[in-house]
Formats: C-alpha cells, structure tokens, sequence
C-alpha cells in the first residue's frame, strides 16, 4: 500500500481504543464515523499523524495512530465520482464545474474538507455555505499561468474555492502561491516554511 498522504482519509479499525483519550465528543465521533484525516506532521515510525472530526469546526482532535489500524484509504481524487451523494447545495454544483474544468488539465485532485469528509464516510458534514476545499497533487508547480487561468474560473462558481497544492515539499494554497510576494508559504510536516517557488515555477 502506497503511504498514505496529507488530505488522505483513513477508516480505521481501533475506533474505540482512540476514543479513550482525548475530548469527550472524540468517541461519539468514531463511534458514529471511525474515519480520520492524515495531518501534515512528524510521528514515530510506525505511526501516523491524524486529526478526529466532531460536529462544528471547533471539534477538531490531533492525534496519532500506528499505521496497522488503518481498514482502507480514500485519497482526494478517489471521491470525486462520489458527488451524488453530496446534498443539493451550491458546494455540489460547483464539484461538478471544478470538474470540468481540471479534468483536461490531466492534473490529480479531488475535494478534501467538509466535501471530502462528507463523500467518504457518508455523515453529512456540509450545510449550503460551505466551502470547496480542492486538493491538487502534484509533483511540482504547474505552469503559473494555468493555475491563475483555474484561479479566475474558480471565482465565478458558486461556492468559494479553497485550492491549495500538496507538493512533496508540502502544502502551498493557490492565493499564495500567485500573491505579489516573493516568498511563498509552504506548509511542511516541520511547520510552515517560507520559499522562493515563484520564480522557480515560472
């Protein structure tokens, strides 16, 4: 199995021994949905670093699993077919034109937050103002004039598009990465780093 990555959901098979640390909302959550997202962080061999989702934004448990817990694993780009199940908001119309308008780029992607969340583990966790958070895997940054091409397309969509790029060197959001500044932040498993990726990408 490829290892996992950041954005990547896992379902896990110890749902209730995690449940036995942390807040007290964190078994219900398991209990209800034992999925886990992988966190951009450094853990022990043999470990992975993840974060717990509880209803509300403010329901969010970092942690760490050993990788032998993991039942199966939803990367970004495997949801994207999944966007019937996704409820009548204005999120779901703007997956399908996001859709259409990365497929030709041959770029991979999928939806990752609340939609991602939602369309791997079946628990509704959007409601109608919520986001599109787009996860673009790449293995280096795309020509800057197709992504600021994408970027003007995203704004007409219905929903607002939060689009960041998961490199190997870590997580760079799309208006970073095409702001006036020469130093662009990059988020690592070290924490957050500043780079010169501009002109390198030009």
């Amino acid at each position: 199995m490829t290892a996992p990555r950041p954005h990547d959901l896992l379902r896990i098979t110890s749902a209730a021994q995690l449940g036995r640390t942390g807040p007290h909302w964190v078994r219900a959550a398991l209990h209800a949905a034992p999925w886990v997202v992988v966190r951009r962080a450094r853990c022990a061999p043999g470990y992975l670093p993840v974060g717990i989702r509880g209803r509300g934004r403010s329901r969010r448990h970092a942690t760490d699993i050993e990788s032998s817990c993991i039942a199966e694993v939803l990367r970004p780009t495997d949801l994207v077919r999944r966007i019937d199940q996704l409820p009548d908001i204005a999120a779901k119309d703007t997956l399908a034109e996001v859709t259409a308008l990365l497929t030709p780029t041959g770029m991979c992607w999928g939806p990752g937050g609340s939609v991602g969340y939602t369309l791997a583990t079946g628990v509704c966790a959007v409601k109608p103002s919520s986001d599109l958070d787009v996860v673009l895997t790449v293995d280096e940054v795309p020509p800057l004039a197709l992504l600021a091409e994408l970027r003007q397309s995203f704004r007409r969509l219905p929903a607002r598009v939060d689009c960041q790029l998961d490199l190997p060197i870590g997580g760079i959001a799309l208006d970073d990465l095409l702001g006036p500044a020469d130093m662009v932040l990059v988020r690592t498993a070290d924490g957050p780093v500043l780079q010169n990726l501009c002109r390198e990408a030009s």
